[in-house]
């Protein structure tokens, strides 16, 4: 029997603006924390929504605790600064980081990341492969790196642009660079999340998303459905009210006898109410059943009351968690191995 292919220690999340996907990747890195892990959560767009999340001053170019999972994980974040990240890489590569520093005081490495935008994606992907691939003592430094990306619109640019670049150069620092880098994104280690809501247009980029992951060869992951909302009637009254067959006087008695005034002009506003929540709901589930024909794994995280803090995370942590299980169960990979 051939052995268990690797878990999963790259988890890139993604999705379209407003679907939550910082949120899902915060929860997410506390779920894989669980049970002792180390684990990395990395921001890539400067919008310093991470430390918002979880109540920090804002990141520095520096890997920071932020939180502790449960069983003693923890959570560390960075914010990657385009700039230190290229004087990483000049100094990892060219021993330059003097020289880089003199360039950025001239306003170089501005103009350089201005004038040929992929640059900053292949130093952030290149900063990423170092911290999933960086050890010491022989072990991984981290047990698992959960990425913030960008949007869906151009997460397959993003993860894709390093091979690009790599094409320029037949060999040395750079084409080197590229290789290892791509030979991760590529790799059983790497698995890409794709957040949505039930939505037309966030599920219609979801199954765009992933047609062009695949096609570009990155392993897609699992889809989280954000912000899932409950039905406020039990189905056989729903059906009903979604074909408009609820009537103003099947309510105006009930509200009567709750002594509720208003009488039949408050049934026929409670009536409207309820058709439009019905046939909303209509709709949420025929996308539920495009999500589910899109053939991956999938999980739902409800909409929860209250602004989103600590407690909230770890409430969509132990959701994740739980699919994170169920789904290296197969395998018996554990929780790093899940939604692949």
């Amino acid at each position: 029997m051939s052995p268990d292919p690797p878990s999963p220690r790259l988890h890139v999340v993604t999705g379209k603006g407003g679907t939550g996907k910082t949120t899902v990747a915060a929860a997410l890195a506390l779920a894989l924390a669980a049970d002792g892990r180390s684990v990395l959560l990395v921001e890539t767009e400067g919008r310093q929504g991470i430390a918002q999340l979880f109540d920090t001053a804002p990141l520095p170019y520096e890997e920071r605790r932020v939180a502790v999972a449960r069983g003693g994980g923890e959570v560390k974040a960075l914010a990657i600064d385009v700039e230190e990240a290229l004087l990483d890489y000049l100094d990892m590569f060219y021993n330059l980081r003097r020289a880089g520093r003199a360039l950025r005081k001239m306003g170089a490495i501005d103009f350089a990341t201005a004038i040929a935008p992929g640059l900053r994606d292949v130093l952030i992907t290149g900063k990423i492969k170092e911290a999933v691939s960086r050890r010491k003592d022989g072990r991984h430094v981290y047990d698992a790196v959960v990425v913030d990306a960008p949007p869906t619109g151009r997460i397959t640019r993003f993860l894709g642009v390093t091979a690009e670049m790599g094409q320029l150069a037949r060999s040395g620092p750079i084409k080197t660079q590229s290789d290892g880098v791509m030979a991760v994104l590529r790799s059983p280690q790497t698995t890409v999340h794709l957040v949505t809501i039930l939505e037309d247009m966030p599920v219609q980029e979801t199954a765009d998303a992933i047609d062009e992951l695949t096609k570009a060869e990155l392993p897609v992951g699992s889809i989280v459905v954000n912000m899932a909302t409950e039905p406020v009637l039990p189905e056989p009254q729903l059906g009903r009210a979604a074909r408009g067959e609820l009537t103003a006087d099947e309510l105006t008695p009930a509200l009567a006898a709750a002594h509720l005034n208003g009488g039949a002009e408050l049934a026929a506003a409670l009536v409207a109410e309820v058709t439009e929540h019905a046939r909303r709901w209509a709709g949420q589930d025929a996308l539920r059943a495009e999500v589910e024909a899109l053939g991956r794994p999938t999980v739902e995280l409800p909409l929860l009351a209250g602004p989103m803090d600590l407690g909230t995370l770890f409430e969509l942590a132990a959701l994740l968690e739980a699919h994170l299980r169920d789904a290296a169960a197969p395998a018996d990979a554990g929780v790093a191995g899940g939604m692949a």
